[in-house]
């Protein structure tokens, strides 16, 4: 697979490459973040009382720093404990081509990969920048997918994926997200991506459960 191909497949990319740069020098908006829909990628039980969404992008190194490192203490802290359902919204950054074709890989794993998409992509998301080589990157992806890489592809080129990647970039624009990775608590931001920030905002909202 030539990586072109798929960046191709998406055309989504240059809008999000216009509409990157602006996300940091508007101010923040007053719009309430998006209430979670059958569409949202979702980790932890469904009746969790408290929902925490992030925004975060494949190509945000603090986005992948999260995963790798607090994501597992917070996954047993809260998640597998059925506390706090965890909510990934896609905001790519730069390069945001790159960063838009990723996403498009995970929106279109089968159904219950695509946070063994996320995983790749965040593990994997260094040794992809210091070779250079997207495409190894993307291949393990949509090795992860539970896809073949013609239906990963078909997907891309659906008019849908883009719409949908596209409504998570509007959302985080309205709600004045300005950076990856960003949290909201119960739709509340949070002012930063530390398990202590994290369990200061979550903890009083246990409180009696």
């Amino acid at each position: 697979m030539n990586m072109k191909t798929l960046w191709r497949a998406l055309p989504l990319t240059a809008a999000l490459m216009t509409a990157a740069p602006a996300l940091a020098s508007e101010p923040a908006a007053s719009a309430p973040v998006p209430a979670v829909t059958a569409a949202d990628r979702v980790l932890g039980r469904a009746d969790a009382p408290v929902t925490v969404i992030e925004y975060a992008s494949f190509t945000c190194s603090h986005c992948a720093d999260w995963t790798n490192d607090v994501l597992p203490t917070f996954k047993a802290r809260y998640i597998d404990t059925g506390k706090v359902k965890l909510v990934f919204r896609d905001l790519p950054t730069q390069p945001a081509q790159i960063a838009a074709t990723a996403a498009g890989i995970g929106r279109c794993a089968a159904p219950g990969k695509f946070f063994d998409v996320a995983h790749h992509f965040m593990a994997g998301q260094a040794a992809a920048f210091a070779s250079g080589n997207a495409r190894d990157w993307y291949m393990g992806a949509i090795a992860a997918s539970g896809r073949t890489q013609p239906q990963i592809e078909a997907c891309l080129a659906d008019p849908a994926t883009q719409q949908s990647l596209q409504r998570d970039v509007d959302g985080a624009i309205a709600a004045g997200v300005e950076g990856t990775p960003s949290f909201f608590v119960n739709g509340q931001r949070v002012a930063d991506h530390s398990i202590e920030t994290l369990s200061a905002a979550i903890d009083p909202l246990l409180k009696g459960r």
